[in-house]
């Protein structure tokens, strides 16, 4: 009987070639070093409309929506606002923020990193719950190309833990969710990979713990964008895009 191609035999090898994987990235605490600035925006902006709320549990917080953070806020301290005012206190926090823009930086190794995975032809996205004018400062300190997808709470119905963002952007990259890596610094961004589909990677930047990271569903956790460039082996990621 003669061979066929792609027949089975002994000793014969089949070599599969996966498609390279691609990476969803959260920005705040992820790629930029801006958690502690919102969360000194969002003191500002709630003092100023009479709500004291201690500042850790502020922290805690970071990654929500503005509006899904305010909620919980508000459920927190029994305090209730109108629709407006919710909206103004979002708009107060942004324009805090604004004012804090001048000390956000990328964070150790977040520029090489996103410069690696393209140089690999590994496709990547960048998934926010903050709204474009809050986000593009950031984006733009990173050098983020205009070809790259970013999808920003503008841009979908519910932002984390909602799927919705992370799902977006796996549709802008043109790949089902469950064959991406979600990379985040918060339990919400975990979260909400989860509900995707996706495989899930912590960094401590954003001042969440391992424990924590990994009981919301992280598969590998690290410290910051410097330290995950170094391990991508460890996420399948080799040269030429492929998989290891």
């Amino acid at each position: 009987m003669s061979s066929q191609p792609g027949a089975s035999g002994p000793g014969q090898d089949y070599e599969v070639a996966p498609a390279p994987p691609a990476f969803l990235f959260d920005l705040d605490g992820t790629l930029i070093d801006s958690v502690y600035q919102h969360v000194v925006a969002w003191r500002q902006a709630l003092v100023s409309v009479g709500i004291d709320v201690s500042v850790w549990r502020l922290h805690r917080r970071i990654g929500m929506s503005g509006g899904l953070f305010v909620q919980a806020l508000l459920a927190e301290t029994g305090v209730e606002l109108s629709a407006e005012e919710v909206e103004r206190l979002q708009q107060l926090h942004a324009e805090a923020f604004a004012q804090l823009h001048g000390t956000v930086r990328p964070l150790p190794g977040a520029r090489e990193l996103l410069a690696e995975l393209t140089g690999r032809g590994v496709a990547w996205a960048i998934a926010t719950s903050g709204r474009e004018a809050t986000a593009r400062p950031g984006l733009d300190s990173l050098g983020v190309p205009p070809d790259v997808p970013v999808v920003t709470r503008d841009r979908v119905r519910r932002a984390k833990p909602d799927p919705d963002l992370f799902l977006a952007a796996a549709r802008a990259l043109g790949v089902e969710a469950s064959s991406t890596f979600v990379v985040g610094d918060s339990v919400w961004d975990l979260l909400a990979a989860r509900r995707a589909g996706a495989l899930g990677v912590g960094l401590q930047s954003g001042g969440y713990g391992r424990e924590e990271l990994e009981r919301s569903g992280a598969f590998r956790v690290y410290a910051d964008p410097a330290e995950m460039l170094l391990h991508l082996h460890e996420l399948g990621v080799r040269g030429g895009g492929g998989l290891a």
